[in-house]
């Protein structure tokens, strides 16, 4: 597969532009960089939160039946 030159990457962001609007490709963005980020930074500190363990359901006291 033969790679990607100048004029290629030019007409894909077109397209891009086109089908999504600057709008939606800006927050995409903003988006990956917030999560790229936040990424890094866990993966420097090594904190993992314990999985979240799910709700006991609460017990019914229902009584006797009539």
């Amino acid at each position: 597969m033969p790679s990607l030159g100048g004029w290629e990457w030019v007409i894909i962001a077109v397209v891009a532009l086109v089908l999504f609007g600057g709008a939606k490709l800006a927050n995409f963005g903003k988006n990956a960089g917030k999560a790229i980020r936040e990424f890094k930074e866990e993966s420097k500190t090594g904190s993992v939160e314990p999985p979240a363990t799910p709700a006991e359901p609460p017990a019914t006291d229902e009584g006797p039946k009539a």
